[in-house]
């Protein structure tokens, strides 16, 4: 009996060992480190976890597949969720799989300021990490069928136009968020900007919310000081009243594409393009830049006066001299053009 009793404990004490070390074996193979390298895995919304698994296999990320397996197992991964994984050298089994399991649903705040172009947009969208592919959105913009959808305060969106809708402002999105999805937030965010008084402030001088946009464009590029907006705004509404060319200097550099040019010359303004204000009546047919809030509601609460004629200051500080007759801005002109030349 007492041989008995002590052959029941010695397997208790045995038993109770093996399960200390099965436990430690688990807990190992659970968090220790099994990621090989850094590495970002594409996983694809189609993907199965046997799929998901090879293309780890076929990067080399695992240092024990086996181990790697059993935990999917034990977790219940089944359901693929796609997204861009980042997974760190000496990850561990438990790490890599709640990740795949939870999916990349976190947020981006996205900040974007002034941009002249959609590339140059995408560009500065370009360093934040989303799923989607920022040449899907940059299709999207380009693709007029697409645009044809979009009509905010009754005006169909153009890839001229379109650009106008990215207000500058921050936002957030989640990681997983489609490029469609991505615009549609943004589109809803001008919509909620022009908001009915900014609406009947545009029908009050005459034109639709994205002919100000286009106009405010111009206006920020004259002067991106809020300052002088308003008045530039108010020349700009003076030859539009008058029938005449705004011949605005930002939509020539615009219109050539080389935004290094600080003095607009002869050979600039023969170039032929919708853009060019000296050659085409009216607005330009989309935005030369991202207008900001301050430019918008600058062109909406345009200052009336007689100005339609302004040139830069001598003393460069970026501020204009304003003439109502020709003959007043020549001698305005003669001495912006003497101080560049003493600048040589």
């Amino acid at each position: 009996m007492i041989h008995s009793k002590k052959k029941s404990k010695y397997i208790g004490y045995v038993l109770g060992i093996l399960f200390i070390v099965f436990c430690i074996s688990v807990l190992r193979m659970l968090f220790g480190g099994n990621a090989s390298k850094d590495m970002t895995l594409v996983v694809a919304g189609d993907s199965t976890p046997e799929q998901v698994m090879e293309q780890m296999r076929q990067a080399n990320l695992l240092e024990h597949e086996t181990s790697f397996k059993i935990t999917c197992k034990l977790l219940f991964y089944k359901n693929v969720k796609p997204g861009k994984y980042k997974f760190e050298k000496g990850e561990s089994n438990f790490s890599m799989v709640k990740k795949l399991r939870h999916g990349q649903h976190y947020p981006v705040k996205v900040t974007f300021t002034g941009a002249r172009t959609v590339p140059d947009l995408l560009k500065k969208l370009s360093k934040y990490d989303f799923y989607f592919d920022w040449k899907e959105l940059e299709r999207l913009l380009s693709d007029k069928d697409f645009l044809d959808n979009y009509a905010p305060m009754g005006e169909k969106l153009t890839p001229q136009t379109v650009i106008a809708v990215f207000r500058p402002n921050t936002y957030e999105f989640y990681y997983d968020i489609t490029a469609k999805d991505f615009f549609e937030k943004i589109y809803s965010y001008y919509e909620k900007f022009w908001t009915e008084e900014r609406q009947q402030k545009a029908q009050k001088i005459g034109l639709t919310p994205m002919q100000v946009c286009v106009l405010a464009s111009i206006v920020e590029e004259e002067n991106h000081k809020p300052a002088e907006q308003p008045r530039i705004a108010g020349l700009y509404m003076n030859r539009l009243h008058k029938g005449m060319l705004l011949q605005a200097d930002p939509t020539v550099i615009f219109a050539v594409g080389d935004f290094s040019i600080r003095r607009v010359l002869d050979a600039h303004i023969k170039k032929d393009s919708p853009y060019n204000t000296y050659k085409y009546k009216g607005l330009p047919p989309g935005p030369i830049r991202l207008p900001s809030d301050n430019a918008i509601d600058a062109v909406l609460n345009y200052e009336h006066h007689d100005y339609i004629y302004m040139c830069a200051k001598e003393d460069f500080s970026g501020a204009h001299n304003f003439a109502k007759t020709y003959s007043e801005h020549l001698q305005n002109a003669r001495r912006y053009q003497k101080a560049l030349n003493a600048r040589g």
